[in-house]
């Protein structure tokens, strides 16, 4: 019986084994099958890193701005990189964003601020303003419009603010579209990259969550503070996960209160239960 069992471990042992490699061989494999116009399409995390709040664009009235106009208002930043011409992945990413932001509290230009710029430049202000007045429909918030900017820009300074946040993409000659990954980032008021969020949907809970910690805790409820304490962002999961440790250690300092509070209880009473036997013990 003992051989068996210890046959059959050992078959395990060399099936996960074999799993392992073959799963090794095809994330290499993966790499290398990757098309060349692709291997600068990825995102860089410069966490913590400010922007530069000089460079200019134009925005979809056809003003010309500069991104130092939408920070240091005490309010953290949603941002994003897309192009309003795309077919497909840049409508699904703004899409996500819109159905994320509407399930949260708050309400861009007074929260919070949204910046979406065109990594294009051959696009105009009058295609800014159509995607922007498609995107406020959408959203459905009223005077969203004075938060959420679409803007337009020459190609050096496109450049320069991709490359600040780290965002990889190319022009693909032959399909005449860019390659671009889809992303969505959060800053806070002073300029400082806060977090990346990745995909096509974004989880009310992570937008809510990044900005209060953009925010430095000045966005969001009370209850949101206390969840961003239970919660993290995982870089693996590219979402707020639950933080045990944090409450265990919650769990610990209210376990030492409680036990404070019970010992000085027991202290007062038996304080008092001497006082009130000397008090007898005196008038005897």
């Amino acid at each position: 019986m003992y051989k068996t069992e210890l046959r059959f471990s050992c078959i395990l042992v060399l099936l996960s084994l074999l799993l392992f490699s073959l799963s090794e061989l095809q994330v290499v494999k993966a790499s290398e099958d990757v098309p060349p116009q692709l291997v600068d399409i990825k995102i860089t995390e410069k966490l913590n890193t400010k922007i530069d709040l000089n460079l200019t664009f134009v925005d979809e009235s056809g003003r010309t701005v500069a991104l130092s106009e939408y920070f240091n208002k005490g309010r953290p930043v949603v941002f994003n990189l897309v192009y309003y011409g795309c077919p497909m992945l840049c409508g699904l990413v703004l899409k996500g964003v819109t159905n994320g932001l509407k399930q949260i509290p708050g309400n861009p230009g007074i929260d919070f601020e949204v910046i979406t710029i065109s990594i294009d430049p051959k696009e105009t202000s009058s295609l800014a303003a159509a995607k922007k007045d498609a995107v406020l429909t959408d959203y459905g918030r009223p005077n969203a419009g004075t938060g959420w900017h679409f803007l337009i820009g020459q190609e050096a300074n496109i450049k320069a603010i991709a490359d600040q946040v780290g965002f990889g993409y190319r022009y693909d000659e032959k399909q005449q579209q860019y390659a671009h990954a889809a992303v969505t980032m959060l800053l806070t008021s002073d300029a400082r990259i806060s977090r990346y969020l990745y995909g096509l949907e974004y989880q009310p809970r992570d937008l809510r969550l990044g900005l209060t910690e953009a925010a430095e805790g000045k966005y969001g409820s009370t209850i949101d503070k206390f969840l961003l304490f239970c919660f993290h962002y995982d870089a693996k999961a590219g979402s707020y996960v639950f933080f045990a440790t944090n409450v265990m250690k919650a769990g610990g300092v209210l376990t030492i209160l409680i036990l404070a509070f019970v010992l000085v209880n027991l202290w007062r009473q038996d304080r008092d239960r001497v006082g009130r036997t000397k008090e007898g013990l005196t008038r005897a």
